[in-house]
């Protein structure tokens, strides 16, 4: 058994800290883990990808095209950008965030205003959840990474919630703990319904 996952967005949404918990989680589980991040403009708001994969022999951390399991965006046009990765049938956790690029606040380009439409009709695996919306009503907006944490935590075989627990516990900083395990409960109770 082999897992993938993609997980994309943009700098400064909290990519890495997710793509650190989901190893450390798989690792706990007793599986290989290997990692690969692609950091790009992320200071500048560019686009930020982690590639993961898990399972029982795991030998490159790259995935090809349509071989991803899980495609994780906390931004809905960098998921449409990343769509190619997802494999027939895989789940695409998207929040609904929106992060207006350079390009369109230029006025070069506009933002999809039928991005929503555009993902439904590119995933019929899709779990929408507006986790920046819901991390705000928790308090912290930084919490919206953790929240899609939980909301893709359940299409993942093999790691049982107490795991998802600990490697939390062990990534986030002390003061931040409680919170982020109450917004991964959150999006998984999300995902579940």
């Amino acid at each position: 058994m082999n897992q993938n996952i993609l997980l994309c967005g943009v700098g400064g949404q909290g990519i890495l800290l997710a793509a650190k918990i989901i190893a450390l989680a798989a690792e706990k589980a007793g599986f290989e883990v290997t990692t690969n991040e692609v950091h790009g403009m992320a200071q500048r708001g560019g686009s930020v990808t982690a590639q993961l994969r898990y399972g029982d022999a795991v030998y490159s951390p790259l995935i090809l095209e349509r071989q991803a399991d899980v495609l994780a965006s906390m931004e809905m046009i960098e998921a449409l950008r990343y769509a190619h990765f997802l494999k027939p049938g895989g789940l695409a956790a998207v929040s609904t965030q929106k992060i207006i690029p350079v390009t369109v606040s230029s006025g070069k380009m506009q933002y999809p205003a039928d991005a929503e439409a555009r993902l439904r009709e590119v995933f019929p695996r899709l779990e929408l959840c507006d986790c920046l919306d819901a991390a705000i009503k928790m308090g912290n907006a930084k919490l919206a990474n953790t929240i899609l944490l939980g909301t893709l935590s359940a299409g993942l075989a093999g790691i049982d919630l107490p795991l998802w627990e600990s490697a939390i516990s062990e990534c986030v900083k002390p003061a931040f703990v409680e919170a982020n395990l109450a917004a991964f409960r959150f999006g998984r109770k999300e995902n579940e319904r």
